[in-house]
């Protein structure tokens, strides 16, 4: 059963894997990062982990039992009480619920861990599957003219004292 845990420096290898081989795949909902993100991928991967260390996000990665990364789940901006959730799956690991089920964990966590009591998203109208998993999850549509990098978007918000 996949985990999903906090974001550690000896996930590097299998996080740069991951966002490797799902490259194409991503672009296909989500803006590409760049060839930049992955030739200076370590200091990158630095400073978010000094960012989680200073308490102004919480990132976490989905691992299977081999230590492969099925996930990105992430909690970011956060400030008074709010963050803002993203998230990204392999493509071998979509459409099986998978995203659902740790989105919805992280929203416990989010409450339990982090004393979040309101979290927000956002997902472009034709990524439907990013759409779908918010709104089971108990995200209820916030903001109709979000711009995300060019595109029409939908913001999302959610308590995370709701019961999805």
């Amino acid at each position: 059963m996949p985990e999903l845990q906090r974001l550690r420096p000896d996930h590097a290898t299998a996080l740069f894997t991951f966002e490797q081989e799902n490259r194409t795949y991503f672009s296909t909902s989500v803006p590409d990062r760049g060839d930049a993100y992955f030739t200076d991928f370590d200091a990158r991967l630095a400073a978010l982990l000094a960012e989680q260390a200073a308490g102004l996000c919480h990132f976490h990665v989905l691992v299977d039992t081999d230590g492969k990364v099925l996930g990105r789940f992430n909690l970011v901006d956060v400030a008074d009480g709010a963050a803002e959730l993203g998230f990204r799956m392999a493509e071998k690991a979509a459409r099986r619920g998978l995203a659902t089920a740790t989105v919805l964990h992280l929203c416990t966590l989010a409450a339990t861990e982090y004393g979040l009591t309101t979290l927000r998203a956002a997902a472009a109208l034709d990524n439907t599957a990013s759409r779908t998993v918010l709104t089971r999850t108990g995200f209820a549509p916030a903001e109709e003219d979000v711009q995300l990098n060019g595109k029409p978007g939908l913001g999302y918000v959610r308590s995370t004292a709701t019961q999805a």
